[in-house]
């Protein structure tokens, strides 16, 4: 698929990878909906941002652990744009907690809005994908994490959530064939923590142990997720942009 001339909408995408993901779409030459939650300002600034690139650009909010709020949402992208051609399901919860802490309600905000979200914006978006007559009607990039894949020490719920993510795709992406393609990226230590530095030592012993030896960045995400907008023979795939921390397991949890 070629991006310019398409609609992306990107959730969290007023700040961090998020902002990433969004600014690179625009750069590419896609016109951009720009979901927040709470940000408001920070996803006005990316849409100005898009919209300096030379594409249309809009905002809109939507509480994610809430269903009727994500059809809003959609209901406004096919009322501002007119099309959807590209989903990217960034925005999640990072929950931390001990096991014997964990509540019923917290299990319920960690899936509902890193599990579920995903899920249901990924239907809605296929129904506006499906009004296109092309052959590759439309691509969905779903972020994981790594703690999807290794048990990281108290992040149950976040963990269960994000492993989730990654055979949701693989469910999608089977589901929506041939017209929609569906991928996920597993990012590794991309940015800091908010309130860390990336001078803080604990960061840069992350840095140590990953086979790489440093840490990535929120364009090299961005990168993958217009690699895999063109990539158009590519679905149900995982692909891990973490300098090899993967493979060794869970570096600094």
């Amino acid at each position: 698929m070629l991006t310019s001339g398409r609609t992306a909408l990107v959730t969290g995408a007023g700040k961090r990878v998020g902002r990433a993901i969004a600014l690179a779409l625009a750069g590419a030459g896609a016109d951009l909906y720009v979901h927040y939650g709470r940000s408001s300002e920070a996803a006005e600034e990316t849409a100005r941002a898009a919209r300096e690139l030379g594409v249309r650009a809009w905002t809109g909010t939507a509480d994610l652990a809430d269903p009727a709020s994500i059809a809003r949402l959609f209901e406004d992208v096919a009322s501002q744009a007119g099309r959807l051609d590209v989903l990217v399901n960034s925005a999640a919860r990072f929950d931390k907690q001990a096991l014997d802490a964990i509540e019923d309600t917290d299990w319920s905000r960690s899936f509902d809005v890193n599990l579920r979200a995903p899920f249901l914006s990924a239907r809605h978006a296929a129904k506006l994908m499906g009004q296109s007559d092309e052959i590759d009607r439309g691509c969905i990039v779903n972020i994981s994490d790594l703690s999807g894949v290794h048990p990281w020490q108290d992040y149950v719920q976040h963990g269960l959530s994000k492993a989730g993510v990654l055979h949701l795709t693989r469910i999608l992406a089977r589901e929506l064939a041939p017209e929609i393609r569906v991928n996920t990226i597993v990012p590794g230590a991309i940015l800091p923590p908010p309130g860390m530095s990336e001078e803080e030592p604990e960061w840069r012993e992350i840095a140590r142990r990953i086979p790489l030896q440093r840490t990535g960045r929120a364009d090299q995400i961005a990168d993958t997720v217009l690699y895999l907008v063109g990539a158009d023979f590519t679905t149900g795939a995982t692909i891990h942009v973490d300098g090899g921390e993967g493979l060794l397991g869970p570096v600094g949890h």
